[in-house]
């Protein structure tokens, strides 16, 4: 699940009018375009997929949509810092693209497969990147256990989807040799890398290096887990 907090029903947003979504909706920060670059005008698109339809197929709440762009797109955009040209990038659960569409538009130097099990994210995925144009993006509706010798990533990420010795374990056998693991968390990450610590050492992963990203721009900074293979 990419998207904490999504649990609210679209029943009462879905006749709400476009004018009461806009009035809702986070004004966009100054931070997108630095982020986002020549790719400004699709992170926009992006915001009013997540705000239409997003909420009607229950993929963000309602709620969200006040700080729609500085808790979920920026959160995420930010992190695509970390990457590097050439990249490979396995977004699991990746729900309402969160954070493998921002990535993918932040970088256009590396290519993404976005891994999600459920039909219906699967299609409104698939909608949204094609509206996008994102040739850059793959999306693909499996498990990841089942993905295991069909794909191989030179960096996993993951947002909100399971604790951080799940999320290894998800990760390893799709993780290329020196693979990085980029997992954003919130504020449980220390109990997490803690409770992590066995499973890291018995995978043979370095680090964690944590990195905490947007600080200057964002009210809560975005904090990334990084684990290296080899």
């Amino acid at each position: 699940m990419s998207t904490p907090d999504a649990v609210e029903g679209p029943q009462d947003w879905e006749s709400a009018p476009r004018e009461e979504i806009d009035r809702e909706l986070e004004e966009r920060p100054a931070l997108a375009q630095e982020v986002f670059g020549d790719r400004l005008e699709l992170s926009e698109r992006y915001a009013q997929h997540l705000a239409t339809t997003g909420v009607e197929w229950g993929l963000i709440g309602p709620r969200e949509l006040p700080r729609l762009w500085t808790r979920h797109i920026l959160n995420c955009g930010v992190a695509a810092s970390l990457l590097h040209e050439g990249d490979v990038v396995g977004d699991i659960g990746s729900g309402a693209g969160l954070p493998g569409i921002p990535w993918a538009l932040a970088r256009p130097d590396a290519s993404f497969v976005l891994i999600e099990s459920m039909e219906r994210r699967v299609e409104w995925l698939r909608d949204v990147v094609d509206d996008l144009g994102l040739e850059n993006v793959r999306i693909v509706r499996a498990r990841v256990e089942d993905l295991v010798d069909e794909e191989i990533f030179t960096v996993v990420t993951a947002r909100a989807v399971k604790a951080m010795t799940t999320l290894i374990e998800w990760a390893v056998p799709i993780l290329g040799p020196e693979g990085r693991i980029l997992a954003i968390k919130g504020a449980s990450v220390d109990a997490e890398l803690e409770k992590a610590a066995r499973i890291i050492r018995k995978r043979r992963l370095s680090g964690p290096t944590i990195h905490s990203l947007g600080g200057d721009d964002l009210p809560t900074p975005t904090t990334v887990v990084e684990l290296r293979r080899g």
